[in-house]
Parts: C-alpha cells; structure tokens; sequence
C-alpha cells in the first residue's frame, strides 16, 4: 500500500509542475523580467508568483505550499475558474485576507 501512495504522490507532485510551468507562458510573451528559462528575475529560487484577489495582488510563495491540501484546494478552485493556459499568471479566486490567513498558517 506504500508504494500506491508514493506512486500518486509523484503523479500529483508531476501534475502541480505541469500547471506552474503551463503559468509560466506570461513570461514567455513579454519577454521582459525572465530569465532564459522564463522564470520571473525578482523570484527568489523555490518559489513562484501568484495572484490573488479582484485587484490581483501579487504575492511570492513557496514551491512547499504545493504539497499543503489546502493550497491544492486553491489551485483546484483555480483551474476550475480560470484554467491554467492563459496569460493572466497564475490566479488565485480567493480573498486576500483569506489566502494571508491560509499562507500563514501553512508557512
């Protein structure tokens, strides 16, 4: 039973990866602020940008948020909303206060 659990582990650990690097397209097309492999210049290593919010405020987070259920349930929310293939970055349909409280309490 361990091994099925390590097998969907990877599998989701891949399927995150993918929605990050499918997010990355922004990147892509403006060419400004990316680095060669269109990785935003002013994130730090181990993390990524996401948007939050009606204002679509940005925010740098951890990569280990990815493992959090609750940061799934988010960006589940998310590409049930907004999908993943779009130019907007990464888009978060929760409120700010909300996704603070919820960073904090993960981080």
């Amino acid at each position: 039973m361990a091994i099925m659990k390590k097998s969907s582990k990877l599998t989701q650990t891949a399927m995150l990866k993918q929605i990050l690097k499918r997010c990355s397209s922004l990147g892509k097309k403006n060419g400004g602020g990316y680095d060669e492999d269109f990785l935003p210049l002013d994130v730090p290593k181990g993390h990524f940008p996401v948007y939050v919010g009606e204002n679509r405020s940005r925010y740098i987070v951890p990569v280990s948020f990815l493992t959090h259920p609750e940061f799934q349930s988010l960006l589940r929310r998310a590409e049930e909303e907004f999908g993943f293939d779009h130019d907007m970055g990464l888009t978060i349909p929760c409120d700010e206060l909300v996704f603070q409280n919820l960073t904090s309490m993960i981080g």
